[in-house]
């Protein structure tokens, strides 16, 4: 089988090439984040990657985490791994300095994030929710909760989780029942039952934070009542060593489809009087602050979505240059070729190529956005790179994980019929990415939240500072003639997108229904334009490389590749944008109509 290999090169290109660095080092922290530093970090993770992590991703689909008496038990070889994963402090890469962390900027973080969900995507989301809750914290907690659990948590000794849905809410979190009773000391006693929590029990790490919605007795009705609460598995003791046990238990994992080495738990608190907990910030601005790890989350599963792109073409491509089927189009009486060498394969591993690399550009390139609304020290440059986070997120998580659904199908349709048998490891890469549209907010919840929140709230006004830049581009890549057809093709998609966007604002607030009918085609047609953004960014940066005659050699290959590429997403990709403005524009008539269905 197939092992992963971090796709270095093309990493290393989007840091030096698309990623504002000259904005990175003036950020707080970041001055000594230099090319060099990150090339060593990027092929260290790589090295973990490939060798650790990767070859456990099969054997931990077959085996699966394990409910044993009330314990969770994780595949065979897992704790081995996270223990010389914390050990390298792999986990800590942008965490905070002051709680243990290595402050490296998110961009970066980012890029390892897609190694190991390309190596393992069920091993990393154990790290990756605890980021998120080091996040939470970090910013609202009180700073006796700070120093309680954050460095525990940043150096992986503790892991973290997000504890949101219930059996009778699903992704309706007004209807969460789980209730908080005052203790009279400062605590809480939780009582209820959370469903689908994604390492909410292991045996990994010596605690397990869990940060959970509930509500406190007499708060408001609906989502204005939550409050959020720290919930340790085990009570900390006051040298800040793992007590007594807790009263939240795991009574079952699920039996998933994919992503079988990842224990989703359903977790009981308060069978026994009350799990004690602490409350985070005030009360009933639980929903607030849980958004701060659910957009954290929300990225990152977009860099799921990447990360299984690649392990998924990297195969197919693998299997396509070795499989021997069939003459040359074309070539009567030749010798039987390798698959790679006809028509209809090669288009199949240009869109799963194409459209990973369009993902990974952008979602890096926005990571920039997400360093600089935290630390540039001007208020209006962080609202305005704020606003950039806020529109992209939904985009990356929505497009880029629908994509690998996408891209994993592909990557089974070039094995033929050996990729539909699990020896391959084409099913698995299909089977594991099909949760990634779903959870942290299905693709439906992100568009609603793109064409409402992001679009329709501020009139466009932050899409359209984008579409400025697309324009730019545009410019540039007429200037350039020797990327003739790159420019009418990029020009025509974003007009499309730009339509779509007028549309939504001028109807979102007189037929929000029929607007939302063409809220999923509006994050993809975002999607595709801002990947095609980058991806021509690229082509017209490599362009000019090879004109400076810098790209000699190697080199020169990889530009001229990141130029074709590029030519195949506008023919193929960018070319879709025009009908999917149409479906936005025009298409709620059939989808509302009576007695359709």
């Amino acid at each position: 089988m197939h092992e992963y290999q971090a796709p270095l090169a093309d990493m290393k290109f989007v840091l030096r090439e698309l990623v504002d660095l000259e904005l990175l080092a003036q950020l707080p922290g970041f001055s000594d984040m230099t090319l060099d530093v990150a090339d060593a970090v990027l092929e260290e993770a790589a090295k973990f990657a490939g060798q650790v992590l990767s070859p456990l991703n099969r054997s931990g689909d077959l085996e699966g985490a394990r409910w044993q008496e009330g314990q969770v038990l994780t595949a065979g070889g897992w704790k081995q791994a996270y223990t010389r994963f914390t050990a390298d402090g792999w986990g800590a890469l942008s965490c905070p300095a002051q709680f243990g962390g290595q402050n490296l900027p998110r961009v970066l973080s980012a890029l390892i994030e897609e190694m190991w969900n390309g190596a393992n995507v069920a091993f990393a989301l154990c790290p990756m929710l605890t980021r998120g809750a080091i996040d939470a914290i970090e910013l609202c907690g009180s700073e006796a909760l700070k120093e309680r659990y954050l460095s525990k948590m940043v150096s992986g000794e503790w892991t973290g989780t997000m504890n949101l849905t219930e059996p009778q809410a699903g992704s309706d979190l007004s209807a969460v029942r789980t209730q908080a009773v005052p203790t009279g000391d400062g605590r809480y006693r939780i009582k209820g039952q959370k469903i689908f929590i994604t390492y909410g029990d292991h045996d990994l790490a010596g605690n397990i934070v869990h940060m959970v919605l509930a509500r406190v007795s007499g708060a408001p009705e609906g989502v204005k009542g939550m409050s959020l609460f720290v919930v340790p598995k085990f009570l900390v003791n006051a040298d800040g060593s793992p007590g007594a046990r807790n009263d939240v238990h795991c009574l079952s994992i699920e039996h998933k489809l994919g992503i079988h080495a990842s224990p989703t738990c359903v977790l009981a608190y308060g069978e026994n009087g009350g799990a004690l907990a602490e409350l985070i910030g005030e009360e009933n601005r639980g929903l607030e602050y849980m958004f701060i790890m659910m957009n954290a989350a929300r990225y990152s599963v977009g860099v799921e979505g990447v990360g299984i792109s690649e392990r998924a073409y990297q195969t197919a491509l693998a299997y396509a240059r070795e499989r021997i089927q069939s003459t040359e189009a074309g070539v009567r009486g030749g010798a039987r070729v390798p698959i790679v060498r006809h028509p209809d394969v090669r288009r199949m591993l240009l869109l799963m190529k194409s459209q990973t690399e369009a993902m990974r550009a952008l979602s890096i390139v926005v990571a920039v956005s997400l360093d600089a609304a935290r630390l540039h020290p001007c208020a209006e440059e962080r609202d305005r790179h704020q606003a950039v986070a806020d529109v992209m997120i939904p985009v990356i998580k929505g497009w880029c994980t629908e994509n690998s659904v996408d891209i994993a199908s592909l990557g089974v349709q070039v094995h033929g019929g050996v990729g539909f048998v699990e020896e391959t490891g084409a099913a698995q890469y299909l089977r594991d990415a099909r949760i990634t549209p779903i959870y942290e907010g299905t693709t439906g919840i992100q568009a609603n939240d793109l064409i409402g929140r992001k679009l329709a709230r501020d009139g466009g006004r932050a899409a359209q500072a984008i579409i400025v830049q697309m324009r730019a581009l545009g410019r540039d890549l007429n200037a350039e003639p020797n990327l003739p057809a790159l420019a009418p093709a990029f020009l025509a998609a974003v007009d499309a997108l730009e339509r779509a966007i007028a549309y939504v604002v001028e109807n979102y607030a007189t037929d929000i229904a029929a607007v939302s009918v063409g809220a999923v085609p509006m994050l993809k047609l975002f999607g595709i334009v801002a990947g095609g953004w980058q991806l021509l960014r690229s082509a017209l940066i490599s362009r000019q490389r090879l004109a400076q005659a810098k790209g000699n050699g190697a080199d020169a290959g990889f530009y001229e590749a990141k130029i074709m590429t590029a030519r195949f997403y506008a023919d193929h990709v960018l070319s879709q944008a025009s009908g999917l403005a149409h479906s936005i524009v025009h298409g709620a008539a059939g989808a509302l109509a009576q007695g359709v269905l």
